[in-house]
């Protein structure tokens, strides 16, 4: 079905030329015709969930042709089709509307949400990231969980769970962390969704893009979507608190300028979470600071010593069933860890992990070893996940004495 739309290009157009050309043919088609490219990527989706794969990724020289699944854990190519970078360059373009198309050829990067119709009650959502690779495009699509998992699922201590609900604690800041597919976003998910059944309040949910959709339940849930409801993550976090939130929702610290916008939106008063690209809470206050000016950083020092709630960082694991499991650090900001903080004495933060377990709190390396313990993962896999591998030795070492 490209080949035709592809005669249609000038032969001269190369570049950022060449994608506004296709841009142009596709927004020429009839809707029909659009319906039809857009069969043939979901055709792609729909194998996706068969194969209970969580990615996707399509298009560009660095697929070689083929649509490629992660499925748990483990990224290989679909045998079954070849697909020609023409192709995927037309079947990309199709899902994208002008608007988004014209920022996609000025920044070089679309992030977007996605939705198919599905045999269940649920449509199935993705979360996209479309961008150029060798001036072609690319495409990974992430599938977002129709269901979100129960409180309990996450196996918090009784104090953590207090830290995380509007009921409890009114305000403070919680960082959910972690390195991209660790499943930041379905943990976030799972505690907004506990606070929307037992407390009476505003949610605001600023993302990029919004993947599940929460019901209001006993909360009102506002869902703000980057590029699309709003501007920015600043932009949407400063125009929430004239919303009367009782709960600010920011999907990703990205920047600077974001987090300090966190920490000023806490600060005022309001409970709020947060994602962040870190492995451990101690480097998520480490990344916070990093981020500040050094002539700034002794009154954000104290800042974050104020607000910080709790850091929950986490991995998913492969487990020896052949899926994943997810280990977790969980910190809780006691008043000891304020002082840390604020004296700069982040080094100290890890001991009083390890010793904090009656406040719930754990350090990675004693999950990962409650894990190998319970049989659910291997020495191997505890060693090559654990932050400090030193100290995960040493406790792999005493349960083997034991």
């Amino acid at each position: 079905m490209v080949q035709p739309l592809a005669a249609r290009l000038p032969d001269t157009a190369k570049g950022v030329e060449y994608h506004a050309a296709i841009g142009d043919v596709i927004e020429d088609l009839s809707d029909e015709q659009r319906h039809s490219l857009r069969l043939i990527l979901e055709h792609y989706l729909h194998k996706m969930l068969e194969n209970e794969a969580s990615d996707i990724d399509i298009g560009g020289p660095g697929c070689d042709g083929k649509v490629w699944y992660r499925i748990h854990g483990d990224k290989s190519p679909y045998e079954q089709d070849e697909i020609s970078i023409l192709e995927t360059d037309f079947l990309l373009h199709n899902v994208i509307m002008p608007s988004q198309r014209e920022h996609l050829l000025e920044e070089r990067n679309l992030d977007f949400s996605y939705t198919i119709d599905t045999d269940s009650e649920l449509d199935q959502r993705f979360r996209a990231d479309m961008y150029f690779d060798l001036q072609h495009l690319a495409l990974n699509m992430r599938r977002i969980d129709n269901v979100i998992r129960p409180f309990k699922g996450l196996g918090m201590h009784p104090q953590i769970a207090k830290a995380l609900s509007l009921k409890y604690y009114k305000y403070g800041l919680t960082l959910v962390t972690g390195i991209t597919g660790s499943g930041k976003s379905s943990t976030l998910d799972t505690i907004i969704d506990a606070n929307n059944r037992t407390v009476d309040s505003h949610i605001v949910i600023i993302a990029s893009p919004i993947e599940l959709i929460h019901k209001p339940i006993k909360s009102v849930v506002r869902h703000r979507e980057v590029g699309r409801d709003v501007m920015g993550f600043k932009e949407g976090a400063i125009q929430a608190l004239r919303q009367d939130p009782d709960i600010i929702v920011i999907g990703e610290l990205r920047d600077p300028e974001t987090i300090m916008t966190a920490l000023e939106i806490t600060d005022s008063g309001h409970k709020t979470f947060g994602t962040l690209h870190t492995s451990s809470a101690m480097e998520s206050v480490e990344r916070i600071m990093g981020e500040v000016p050094v002539n700034e950083q002794e009154r954000v020092r104290s800042r974050l010593a104020d607000v910080l709630t709790c850091v929950i960082s986490q991995k998913l694991v492969p487990s020896l069933d052949g899926k994943r499991v997810m280990a977790k650090e969980v910190l809780l900001v006691t008043s000891s860890i304020k002082a840390a903080i604020r004296n700069d004495n982040v080094n100290e933060i890890y001991q009083m992990l390890m010793e904090g377990s009656k406040e719930g709190m754990n350090t990675m390396e004693q999950d990962l070893q409650r894990l190998h313990n319970e049989g659910k993962i291997s020495k191997e896999v505890a060693l090559n996940n654990a932050n400090n591998k030193k100290r995960m030795e040493q406790l792999l070492s005493k349960t083997e004495f034991v």
